[in-house]
């Protein structure tokens, strides 16, 4: 059965298909075989976890301990909740020491990582990377890697004083369909890029998820145009080869937060509760009421708040005008509060168009695969299917790990690996669309750090 469009321009067969997207997965998404020999005469990596909330204590301490014990050892664990602490400990499996915040540099200085991993709130993560490289550390950083360009550029400053490296999980960039447009655009396959569309959306589960948390709160996250969409303008980035150059945006807050005739402090015990849309039943979450109810005496810190909390202050609906340094031009948006959940994007090129709309969470039945529709100007469009993948982040967050524990010497034809100077980039982006947001007026980028933008990416 030929894989087309209703216009029947195509003559890829199914058959043919298949084996081409085999092959592109794995030339694109599987790191070289490395000799046993090799992998057998490597120490274990020794790290450290700063910050057992819940992306922590799973992605980088449950997952690694079950799945990557050859690769990686946890001598040391870090938080600022001495509950949540001890809860993670336990969670994770591990018998390792564990150490309040204050007592970060005595925990480097008694375990010696090689590494060390910072899942912290946001707004906190330059304080760990800066200390980690101060004491001879590596460091593996989430997203964002933090939240304003004052701490943006201490971080550089510390980085170019030390000489020490950090990896920043864009986890993004090893989606198999992202690296099969990655892919795709690095052949040319429609021509030079002469302008992008991309749009968010977040449904009112995810993305009401959001503002029930620390997140909503501009001092912890930045906004969701530094949290959430540094993972999109990151793989903008990697898209389209080339670093921000100026950004001008809109942002409000049209939905969560004071847009409601009722609130509560949080979601148990709400009177509103029957009647609220937002209402959240974290008592149904064991492992959720363990790790943060449990342990709310010791910081306050309420997991199952109120969405309509007036002092809710980022925004849920964002749109954000975009130049790169090689003159490429993106219209972006986010929004927090739909019925679906996905994307869409599009690339307008010299010689056509490249689109696709994922859909991760909607009211209508899934496919067990992605679309890329590739038109030719003046002719042809082909449909390309990416099979789903099973795993966390659709297989990437294990691409990723393995890139980085399992296989840290494979060759990285695409550059997925991304480091410091990727770190910061993604995140400029949205400081800068905050910036513009407060200020009304377009945004340089070099106005913010250090860093001056460049036309073509030179990764790390």
């Amino acid at each position: 059965m030929p894989i087309m469009d209703t216009n029947n321009h195509s003559n890829f067969s199914r058959r043919s298909f298949i084996k081409t997207a085999s092959g592109v997965a794995a030339a694109t998404l599987l790191p070289a075989a490395h000799p046993s020999e090799m992998m057998e005469n490597r120490n274990p990596m020794k790290v450290v976890l700063v910050g057992t909330g819940s992306r922590g204590t799973s992605m980088w301490g449950k997952s690694l301990v079950e799945n990557y014990s050859p690769y990686v050892e946890i001598v040391g664990l870090c938080d600022a909740n001495p509950g949540r602490l001890a809860y993670a400990r336990q969670y994770m499996g591990v018998d390792c020491p564990t150490y309040l915040h204050t007592d970060f540099e005595r925990m480097i200085r008694e375990t010696r990582p090689d590494r060390v991993i910072v899942t912290t709130v946001d707004a906190t993560h330059h304080t760990y990377i800066i200390k980690g490289m101060e004491l001879g550390c590596d460091i593996i950083s989430e997203k964002p890697i933090t939240t304003d360009a004052e701490k943006a550029q201490a971080i550089i400053d510390v980085q170019q004083r030390t000489g020490r490296q950090l990896i920043s999980t864009f986890n993004v960039r090893y989606m198999p369909t992202m690296v099969r447009i990655k892919s795709l655009l690095h052949e040319q396959r429609v021509g030079e890029i002469k302008s992008v569309d991309f749009h968010w959306y977040l449904d009112t589960n995810h993305g009401a998820s959001y503002f029930r948390r620390w997140h909503g709160r501009r001092q912890h996250s930045g906004t969701l145009l530094v949290h959430k969409a540094s993972h999109h303008f990151d793989v903008l980035n990697w898209w389209v080869d080339s670093e921000p150059e100026e950004v001008y945006a809109y942002g409000d807050l049209v939905h969560y937060g004071k847009n409601n005739t009722f609130r509560s402090a949080r979601c148990r015990g709400c009177e509103f509760r029957e009647s609220c849309a937002q209402y959240w039943d974290i008592t149904q979450s064991e492992h959720l009421m363990n790790m943060y109810v449990a342990n709310e005496h010791h910081d306050g810190y309420i997991r199952d708040g109120c969405v309509w909390a007036e002092d809710i202050d980022i925004y849920d609906r964002m749109n954000v005008q975009l130049r790169y340094a090689n003159g490429v031009p993106v219209s972006y948006s986010l929004n927090a509060f739909l019925p679906y959940e996905g994307f869409r994007i599009a690339f307008n090129g010299e010689r056509g168009r490249l689109e696709t709309w994922i859909q991760y969470r909607q009211p209508w039945p899934m496919k067990d695969y992605d679309e890329i529709r590739i038109t030719d100007s003046f002719g042809e469009s082909e449909i390309i299917q990416v099979p789903h993948v099973q795993g966390g982040h659709g297989g990437a967050d294990e691409r990723l790990k393995d890139q980085m524990f399992k296989h840290p010497e494979a060759p990285d034809p695409l550059g997925q690996s991304a480091g410091l100077r990727d770190g910061i980039m993604g995140v400029l982006i949205g400081i800068g669309a905050v910036k513009s947001i407060d200020t009304r007026r377009p945004v340089q980028i070099e106005e913010l750090t250090s860093f001056k933008p460049r036309a073509k990416r030179s990764g790390a």
